[in-house]
């Protein structure tokens, strides 16, 4: 099964910031809806952000909103995740995802939603 592919993720101190890219095959990032979603040891994954295909609607989860934004660049077929404002609980793996159908209101930042996944990458902010 093809992949989207998780780069940039590092190590910042509290206040700092990252952008992390995720780029996949044609036949992943034209899917319908591109997610990025996130995950620490013994919680469940969480929806961060996410964007439409053409349509470009974008939604996010409400402790990033002000601090990171999602973004396309079709010329390179990646996704962007802008991280601002970084803190301490940002810490997690980081996870691009696709989806076959268009997201919604109700379900752009559910896993189930999605249908490839990434590997995932780490970020790390420091106090």
């Amino acid at each position: 099964q093809e992949q989207p592919m998780e780069s940039g993720g590092g190590s910042v101190q509290a206040g700092g910031s990252l952008r992390l890219s995720c780029t996949g095959s044609d036949y992943i990032y034209n899917r319908k809806c591109m997610g990025w979603f996130r995950q620490v040891p013994g919680k469940e994954r969480e929806g961060v952000a996410s964007i439409n295909t053409g349509l470009l609607n974008t939604y996010y989860t409400d402790s990033v909103k002000g601090r990171f934004t999602i973004s396309r660049e079709d010329a390179k077929n990646t996704v962007y995740l802008q991280m601002n404002s970084l803190k301490p609980e940002d810490t997690a793996i980081y996870y691009c995802a696709a989806a076959v159908f268009w997201c919604r209101d109700t379900d752009a930042l559910v896993p189930t939603t999605y249908n490839n996944w990434g590997q995932g990458t780490q970020v790390t902010v420091s106090s």
